[in-house]
């Protein structure tokens, strides 16, 4: 069940996406405001099911083999989307695009992690699949498993492997850069899902924790904010 609803998103969003771009062509604010919205949306709301679905037997194997296919998915189903704030900020700073454009990406991510949250707990409320069973009640499920220090590290390491490993596969045929860039996602995941989730995606941690930053909103916007943008930073300037 779990499955279908995650097929049913990438079909609504696919097809959202292009009646979108076959209807607001002459609105290009518009147009890319609500492209950037669905993909991010389509993203938040299937990692949102995913996390629910990471404790099923046998583990780890379950959930690694899902977020490897389910990010291969998403590269091909949304190309030409970041779906990361901090994917965003790279052409602001190099100048290739406008603070207004910039601007309107990230609120359009933002948009969509509060929208799949919403979305999501209105699927879980009529508890389809036994992994929502409860679902609603979680509160904030406290992702990061080790000192404030340590989860701003290895957020902003995972962040500069990624986008090192994004600037250093431009190159490659966009078929098999799908799969690379899920394999590391995967891998990431592997090695630091179990100490702070391995997010490193600002729109996506808010959408699958957003009660941890209300509780703590400091604390949680340093690792997983500020830490994956200065990750963003220190490639855009070293590199």
């Amino acid at each position: 069940t779990s499955l279908l609803l995650m097929a049913g998103i990438v079909g609504a969003v696919g097809l959202s996406r292009r009646l979108t771009r076959r209807r607001l062509r002459s609105h290009p604010l518009l147009c890319t405001f609500l492209l950037e919205m669905l993909s991010t949306f389509q993203i938040c709301a299937c990692t949102n099911e995913l996390c629910l679905l990471g404790n099923t037997e046998p583990k780890p194997h379950t959930g690694l083999t899902l977020t490897y296919g389910f990010t291969v998915l998403h590269g091909l189903t949304l190309p030409g989307s970041t779906c990361n704030p901090c994917g965003t900020l790279q052409p602001m700073w190099g100048g290739g695009t406008s603070l207004k454009m910039g601007g309107l990406k990230i609120g359009a991510q933002f948009v969509a992690a509060v929208l799949a949250r919403v979305f999501m707990h209105s699927l879980w409320s009529l508890e389809m699949a036994e992994p929502h069973f409860g679902a609603l009640w979680q509160g904030c499920s406290n992702p990061m498993q080790t000192t404030e220090l340590q989860a701003f590290c290895i957020e902003l390491l995972f962040s500069v492997v990624f986008q090192l490993t994004v600037l250093r596969a431009e190159s490659i045929n966009p078929k098999y850069k799908v799969h690379l860039l899920a394999l590391l996602i995967t891998m990431l995941v592997y090695a630091g899902g179990n100490l702070t989730g391995a997010i490193f995606n600002p729109a996506l941690a808010f959408s699958l924790h957003p009660n941890c930053f209300y509780d703590k909103f400091w604390s949680y916007s340093l690792v997983y904010w500020i830490a994956p943008s200065l990750g963003k930073f220190l490639v855009f300037y070293v590199f």
